[in-house]
């Protein structure tokens, strides 16, 4: 779901501010990283890249906070480029044979499900609810994950792969964790306003 800012921060109107600007160049790294993985098949420089774009997730959400420059389009950038970044590396992994479908279909499912949750909220005059800590985790971890399970395969690692894929289970289990939590804050919400 979007990301919230903290209570006591105050979301500004501004766009042009360096977490923006962090979050824009993330963006500019999804075409490059798919480029990279299906076009020459250039393993590592595409590791290099997803590896970039899954620190900077991090980077500008601290330089927001640090900086006090949380602003309206950051709220919504930072987990566009997250949802992009995961939907993109699956694709790409999934066409390449990296994953197997029934991991893709695992993390798009929670996406659904979790899309239909928020047009609920939405029709019930609710916006998202705030980020939990769990979902920030598992995408963090599966922003680890990619990279690792990428790399494992391109320099055919027998000792990294079974990281990477711990990595991937542990995220997936964080992302329907959070999926619950979400989904036990809309009942509640939606139960208060039945009340």
């Amino acid at each position: 779901m979007s990301q919230q800012p903290a209570p006591s921060v105050v979301a500004s109107n501004r766009i042009w501010t360096i977490p923006n600007v962090i979050s824009f160049v993330r963006l500019l790294g999804v075409p490059l990283f798919l480029y990279l993985l299906l076009g020459p098949q250039k393993d590592v420089a595409a590791v290099v890249v997803l590896a970039i774009g899954g620190t900077t997730d991090w980077v500008d959400g601290f330089v927001a906070r640090r900086m006090n420059s949380v602003s309206r389009l950051g709220e919504l950038l930072d987990p566009f480029a997250d949802r992009l970044y995961i939907l993109a590396t699956l694709i790409g992994f999934t066409v390449r044979g990296v994953v197997p479908w029934w991991l893709t279909g695992a993390l798009l499912l929670r996406e659904v499900v979790l899309g239909i949750a928020l047009l609920v909220l939405r029709r019930h005059g609710y916006g998202p609810p705030p980020v939990h800590y769990v979902g920030k985790t598992g995408t963090f971890v599966l922003l680890a994950a990619f990279p690792v399970i990428l790399l494992a395969r391109a320099i055919d690692s027998s000792w990294l792969a079974p990281i990477g894929w711990g990595l991937a289970w542990w995220a997936l289990g964080l992302y329907w964790a959070a999926a619950v939590l979400y989904l036990t804050q809309t009942r509640r919400l939606l139960r208060a306003a039945a009340g």
